[in-house]
């Protein structure tokens, strides 16, 4: 494409005892006469960890290194402060998340790409599954992908399958498995790749997904090797149990139109599918709670035709009284269990689906997690669905993780009913319930999680873990659970000699694959932990992940991988990050509201200019205050900002950083329009003067429009805007760019920007005035405050429920943050620095009312009598 061409893309898999070790190569030659820009686009599964990633130019290698994220982001905001590259991985698509890289290639040149990332395979309705992403953009040469599978109990089925297999792709793909090995491969000619004869477009595009089964003797298999073992418990032939399940249901106005019908839809999937022996309600929850039943119900033919009934009727309105669906959920199972009107050996689940966020009768997420939990009391499972981009994620994960459940996104898509049902279908057949895998205490450490509420049919559980005596080889394992029938109670044994014998096949070993499947599955385990708990549990739980994180190179959200590549004979950097559900929520907001979120090209780039060059390391976003005057508070982690105004008469001093450490303190005056307007119900009003302050180094500085003084003890020293001055004195630089700004350094990290407004002189209406940005914050104090510097520690935030507001091209949403709940607007706020005249707009969520629920107190706390 435009004189680059793929020549060869090749997908090489190994799976060894369902862990699965992936390489994706791809090269690339530029057969233009002048040098281009060459893209790497992978979208990986979402359970995988990048292990790896390098590219080869002209025969020298630029490796990735993984590092702790916070080592990572201060060497990838040096790159970025040069206006260089952006991050590699984000989220996209349901599966999926996307890694992308670019480089410059010289004419003839070549490049090589090579993306390595590893992943458990999980069981689900009785078969492993490893899905590929297939999208070159274009023809390629050499097209293959190739996966071996080595099972040391055997494979009973292997399938393979593509969503943009043809008929005549069909025949190209090569499966065989026999014994222990499996083999699958796909490698269309040229012409097979071709939408029709002659077109130079690509039929690869979509899923290409590989599926197998391993045979079952025996209920366990154990593996040792080199000190560490795993088990997978998977039982079969075992008498289903009865299930006992409510559906909490939102039935608020939100869900009204196409997701509650979607809904309903599901729901009478899922009744056809539920069991005789099985007891169901319904909870419907929106301003008011309602019932279908005051009991649990049997699912009689009978009780069936009567909920169908009662599903078709179910309509949207109203608010949200989440907190009250599901206390009446718990209530009635509770019940049912006191008074034995459902079997002693049954598996209790609640089901619950909501689109919004809690706001009728409790709506405060921490005090309602507490009381779920309180109330479940590890009795019974809890499943949350959120349906659609409005939910908090983050709390509807924490819930069903301290409730033994899990949370699923609902993607609102013409397939949403079927997104439900294929939910209930996961549990729809539980086997066990408490499930425990018990192993000697003295001869097993670092243990993954081995207690189970549930085992559902056509899974598998896994656990791995490290012998204390690195040279042991034998194991035995106690397990035990409830079954329909009866208690489920035997003893598993296995030493390392019949691992070796099932492993002689070393051409599909990689490196220690137990070991780091250990590595996987705690890190895993450790960051599911990590979701709900707090203070030092949360430290050690984020310590330990880490740790293993570093020591087996995975990019889990602790670590970030720095990516080193030639651009202009200097090297350029990018990250590698993983994205995490529920936190990275404007990956969704983009799609529903077509807000363009990026910021220009050419602001990225503009601080590299000379006049400028004291930007030159500072990082892409600043927290700043311009205009009338508007509050940017930059948000890096969320690659997003927040606004806020202060309406308050001319004359007013507003204190902006005070931090009682370094003895910097930054207050500005306000002034308004040469006349104010008498149809505005609010004036505006900018800042007319600027002081800033250093007690340490007995240093002030003012600005207006009209001069810059400098006191220094008892001298005073002034400047006008016409001047192009660099000051430097002990601890101290200022430079006065003529008519645009001032910057001014303060010892080893503190840094600000004025800029200068220049309007008209003989405007009738508008005068000069000044806007701050701060440039470097990062060496003030903890204790800084102020209506800027109270914003110089990281500070987090949640957008909810986001939906039209009167002006339709700026959305209203909810904003959870300081645990207040805002309504907030999308817009956007100037940043001037570049363009002290026109500006550049930087999108923002806007708090109103004087930023009342985000700053700290109230704003006239901040007024101050005099500027120093």
């Amino acid at each position: 494409v435009n004189g680059i061409e793929i020549y060869s893309m090749k997908i090489d898999s190994k799976v060894t005892s369902r862990f699965a070790h992936n390489v994706i190569t791809s090269r690339a030659v530029n057969r233009g006469n002048v040098s281009k820009e060459v893209f790497f686009d992978v979208e990986l599964p979402k359970t995988a960890f990048i292990t790896n990633f390098s590219m080869t130019i002209d025969g020298v290698t630029y490796p990735g290194t993984i590092k702790e994220k916070e080592a990572a982001k201060k060497q990838y905001e040096k790159a970025v402060s040069r206006g260089q590259t952006a991050g590699l991985v984000k989220a996209s698509g349901r599966k999926t998340e996307k890694f992308t890289v670019s480089v410059n290639i010289k004419a003839a040149s070549k490049v090589t790409f090579e993306l390595t990332y590893e992943e458990l395979l999980k069981r689900q309705f009785g078969k492993y599954e490893m899905f590929i992403k297939v999208k070159p953009k274009q023809l390629v040469k050499d097209f293959e992908i190739e996966v071996d599978i080595f099972e040391p109990q055997g494979i009973t089925e292997l399938e393979a399958e593509g969503t943009f297999i043809t008929n005549e792709l069909q025949n190209t793909i090569k499966k065989t498995f026999s014994g222990k090995k499996g083999h699958v491969s796909f490698k269309p000619t040229l012409d097979q790749q071709r939408t029709c004869a002659n077109c130079s477009q690509s039929v690869l595009d979509g899923d290409f997904t590989v599926k197998y089964d391993v045979k079952r003797t025996t209920p366990d298999n154990l593996q040792i090797v080199n000190g560490y073992f795993v088990h997978f418990f998977a039982p079969t032939n075992l008498p289903k149990l009865s299930k006992n399940i409510i559906f909490v249901l939102d039935t608020s106005g939100s869900m009204h139109g196409r997701e509650i019908e979607q809904t309903k839809e599901a729901l009478l999937k899922i009744l056809d599918d539920i069991k005789e022996d099985d007891f169901f309600n319904f909870i419907l929850f929106d301003s008011e709670i309602s019932t279908w039943k005051e009991t649990l119900i049997k699912a009689t033919p009978e009780n069936l035709d009567e909920a169908r009934k009662f599903v078709q009727h179910i309509s949207a309105q109203g608010m949200t009284n989440l907190h009250g669906g599901l206390m009446r959920g718990i209530d009635i199972l509770n019940a049912a269990h006191e008074e034995n009107l459902v079997p002693r050996r049954s598996a209790s689940i609640i089901i619950m689906l909501t689109d919004g966020h809690p706001n009728v009768g409790v709506s405060n997420t921490h005090e309602i997690e507490t009381a779920v939990k309180k109330a479940i009391d590890g009795k019974y499972t809890l499943y949350n669905l959120g349906f659609g981009s409005g939910v908090d994620y983050g709390f509807l994960e924490r819930m069903a993780l301290e409730n033994k459940g899990l949370a699923r996104r609902i993607y609102p898509d013409s397939d949403a009913a079927l997104q439900l049902q294929g939910f209930y279908d996961e549990v729809a057949n539980p086997m066990l319930i408490d499930v425990e895998l018990n192993y000697p205490e003295n001869e097993i450490s670092d243990l993954t999680t081995n207690s189970f509420k549930h085992f559902y049919d056509g899974s598998e559980i896994v656990v791995a873990g490290r012998f204390v005596d690195s040279n042991q080889n034998h194991l035995s394992v106690d397990v035990r659970g409830e079954g329909a029938d009866d208690a489920l109670s035997y003893t598993a044994q296995q030493d390392a000699e019949q691992t070796a014998q099932a492993f002689q096949e070393q051409q599909y070993i990689f490196g220690e694959y137990i070991e780091r499947l250990w590595a996987y599955l705690t890190i895993e385990q450790l960051l599911e932990k990590r979701i709900t708990a707090t203070g030092e549990e949360k430290e050690n739980l984020t310590a330990q992940a880490l740790a293993l994180s570093l020591m087996y190179k995975f990019v889990t959200p602790l670590t970030s991988m720095v990516v080193t590549k030639p651009e202009d004979n200097e090297n350029e950097e990018g990250i590698a990050d993983k994205p995490t559900e529920g936190i990275d929520i404007f990956t969704i907001v983009l799609e529903l509201i077509k807000i363009v979120l990026e910021i220009d090209t050419q602001l990225l780039r503009w601080i590299t200019s000379p006049v400028y060059h004291t930007y030159a390391s500072q990082p892409t976003w600043y927290t700043s205050v311009d205009g009338d005057p508007h509050f940017i508070i930059s948000v890096p982690q969320k690659k997003d900002a927040i606004c806020f105004n202060i309406n308050e008469n001319p004359g007013m001093i507003l204190n902006l950083i005070h931090d009682p450490v370094t003895g910097i303190t930054v207050n500005g005056e306000l002034i308004g329009d040469k006349r104010a307007n008498s149809d505005a119900k609010i004036q505006n009003s900018y800042f007319g003067k600027l002081g800033i302050a250093n007690k340490h180094l007995d240093f002030k500085l003012t600005v207006t429009p009209e001069k810059i003084t400098i006191q220094n003890g008892n001298e005073k020293t002034a400047f006008t805007w016409l001047d192009s001055v660099t000051l430097q004195q002990a601890g101290l630089t200022l430079i006065i760019n003529r008519n645009k700004n001032l910057v001014l350094s303060m010892g080893s990290g503190i840094s600000f920007a004025v800029v200068l407004h220049q309007v008209w002189k003989q405007h009738p209406l508008h005068q000069d005035f000044l806007g701050l940005y701060t440039l470097k914050s990062d060496k003030l104090s903890e204790q800084t405050h102020g209506l800027l510097g109270q914003f110089f520690q990281p500070i987090d935030f949640t957008i909810l429920e986001i939906h039209p507001g009167s002006d339709p091209k700026k959305p209203d949403a909810t904003m959870i943050v300081k645990n207040n709940e805002l309504i907030v607007t999308r817009g956007w706020q100037k940043d001037y620095r570049r363009d002290p005249k026109h500006g550049v707009d930087i999108p923002c969520w806007f708090v109103h009312d004087n930023g009342a629920g985000l700053i700290d107190g109230v704003h006239t706390d901040y007024i101050v009598s005099s500027l120093f």
